[in-house]
């Protein structure tokens, strides 16, 4: 298992190329390498299609602190 933006390198595969082989919109494939999208399952499927790969042998890690939000929503409180 290798994170996708490791994949592309490994495989000299550009943005563009996964995007034009996946048959997703190339936003969307630069939001997820970005982590700024978490894909769908459908999303995952085109692209580890067209890796040739199963979606279980990627990692999709989604890159944001989930608890960046949560202190921006209701601030950091000092602990003294």
């Amino acid at each position: 298992m290798k994170p996708l933006d490791q994949l592309l390198d490994d495989r000299h595969l550009t943005v563009e190329d996964l995007a034009e082989q996946s048959t997703l919109p190339f936003e969307r494939v630069v939001a997820i390498l970005e982590g700024r999208w978490t894909p769908s399952p459908g999303d995952r499927k085109h692209i580890a299609g067209a890796l040739d790969l199963s979606t279980n042998e990627i990692i999709w890690g989604h890159t944001m602190d989930p608890r960046n939000i949560r202190y921006r929503q209701f601030g950091h409180r000092d602990k003294s």
